[in-house]
């Protein structure tokens, strides 16, 4: 059964359909929500939403999603959908996600950002677990693809223009 009803849907302030797109304002809220932009790696996003007033947020994806986060070792399962509550350095109140400790696997419901140290994410399962890990191991780089920028650019800085090299990606 969907948490998302057409009355959430109809109340949100944002509504978006498709991958490309959903990726890129999922990856965007996170950022400005203060979290690292690589907590939700989802693939063939079919719907997102965020209701800012609340600070509802879901994504549905067409099938289930395991990923393995290499820098910390951590097997993460995404489900079809996952909501949230989302606010600055917070999320609660998650659904359909679960990670794997030891053989099983554990439902997260809260994930922090630690306010006194920003380096480092804490993750809460519904049982009152938690751990804590390097927010740099969530952390996703954005690549840059060739935009077809000229090998020989001019910058121009104040009144003084430099040539410079711009390598082809």
């Amino acid at each position: 059964m969907s948490l998302v009803t057409d009355e959430i849907r109809a109340s949100a302030s944002e509504v978006y359909h498709g991958d490309a797109i959903c990726q890129e304002k999922s990856k965007f809220l996170l950022t400005e929500m203060s979290l690292p932009n690589g907590l939700l790696p989802l693939e063939d996003i079919e719907e997102c939403g965020y209701v800012k007033d609340t600070g509802f947020v879901w994504l549905k994806q067409k099938k289930e999603k395991k990923h393995k986060f290499e820098k910390i070792g951590k097997l993460v399962s995404y489900g079809t959908e996952v909501t949230a509550t989302i606010e600055k350095g917070k999320i609660k109140k998650l659904t359909g996600v679960k990670t794997k400790e030891l053989m099983l696997w554990i439902t997260l419901s809260d994930i922090t950002v630690n306010e006194s140290n920003p380096d480092k994410i804490s993750f809460q399962a519904t049982s009152g677990l938690y751990r804590t890990f390097p927010v740099s191991a969530f952390q996703v780089e954005d690549v840059k693809k060739d935009v077809g920028v000229a090998k020989d650019a001019k910058v121009v800085e104040g009144d003084v223009t430099k040539e410079t090299q711009v390598k082809e990606v």
